[in-house]
């Protein structure tokens, strides 16, 4: 495992550099363009009632402190609602847009249309082009969200090479891919994926995923970087924010125990996208930049992997091409899109 995390680490600091008045460096991609090491996220996660409605300035606020704070990486989807005021922030940023690194998604119910459902959110998000987009699910549904639509994957990453040769898309990329799914797509693909994103975290090291997205180039960005870290529950493996592993490190640097473990991240070797709506917290986890854990500690925080999901979507998992393990009984469908039917 620390051989592992060397390896990765080390091929991921040698390519560093900053060009664009943020504070994360950037590293290179397999199709020749840059990417920040770390971004900010901005799905805001569901509810009692499900998906949580997007409400007015809830996004765009926390865009414009990430970006006056010196993130240049803006994650989003169009399965998130919230493209339109990322695109406001960015233009009321004094960032310039060629310096902001924005990454979205294909609507998981428009994989037959890709370019079409790109061109809608260029114009949500007031752009010419985003600099990544990425499948967001192997999993398709049809167009009125009624029920599940059996879409190849490799059908649909025909029309994101087709976005990479008109322009809109700088980089093209895949979400919630699994290893099977990623060789099937390499051996049919004329442009390979730069950017594969999986959740990564303490309790999910994805050790297998990595050395396969290592194999071709293809740099690994992280959604639920802090996995159950301020989880109330009992239920998820330790850490939580106050574990003496982590308060020990945290101390001996001077930083928060969640920003010892974006940093933890980014020497692994992925690119973590941590959310917030705090303005404090936005300032806080983009500091990480100024030291680095020793092997030792990279070692021990490596040790409360216990391959443990925090993002589950079981809802899914009747579809031909889910990726992750079955469970036995599947939980209910937390996006409420109707009965689902082959």
């Amino acid at each position: 495992m620390l051989l592992a995390l060397l390896l990765f680490s080390s091929v991921f600091e040698a390519l560093c550099d900053s060009t664009d008045g943020g504070k994360a460096p950037r590293i290179l991609l397999n199709d020749g363009n840059t990417i920040p090491v770390m971004g900010f996220g901005t799905f805001l996660g569901f509810d009692e009632k499900g998906q949580k409605e997007v409400k007015e300035n809830e996004v765009e606020l926390p865009v414009m402190w990430a970006l006056n704070s010196g993130y240049r990486l803006i994650d989003t989807a169009a399965l998130y609602h919230n493209e339109e005021q990322i695109g406001r922030s960015v233009q009321k940023s004094s960032v310039p847009r060629e310096n902001v690194f924005i990454v979205t998604k294909l609507a998981v119910n428009e994989q037959r249309h890709v370019i079409d459902s790109l061109r809608a959110s260029l114009a949500r998000l007031n752009t010419s082009y985003v600099d990544l987009y990425l499948i967001h699910f192997p999993v398709a549904f049809k167009p009125d969200h009624s029920g599940f639509d059996v879409v190849d994957y490799l059908d649909t990453w025909e029309g994101m090479e087709e976005a990479k040769r008109l322009g809109l898309a700088k980089s093209i990329g895949i979400s919630n891919f699994n290893i099977s799914q990623i060789d099937r797509l390499l051996a049919n693909c004329e442009i390979k994926p730069a950017v594969l994103q999986i959740e990564v975290n303490l309790n999910l090291a994805q050790n297998e995923l990595m050395k396969r997205a290592k194999k071709d180039n293809i740099a690994v960005m992280a959604y639920s970087p802090f996995g159950s870290l301020f989880s109330k529950s009992d239920i998820p493996p330790p850490p939580r924010k106050d574990h003496p592993v982590l308060v020990q490190i945290a101390n001996k640097y001077g930083k928060t125990t969640p920003q010892i473990v974006l940093r933890y991240l980014i020497q692994y070797g992925v690119i973590p996208i941590p959310k917030s709506v705090h303005k404090e917290r936005v300032e806080e986890n983009i500091n990480v930049f100024g030291f680095e854990l020793t092997p030792d500690e990279m070692k021990k925080l490596a040790e409360f992997n216990k391959d443990y999901r925090v993002v589950w979507p079981s809802f899914w998992q009747d579809h031909p091409y889910y990726p992750f393990e079955k469970k036995d009984v599947s939980d209910p469908d937390l996006f409420k899109w109707g009965e689902k039917t082959e």
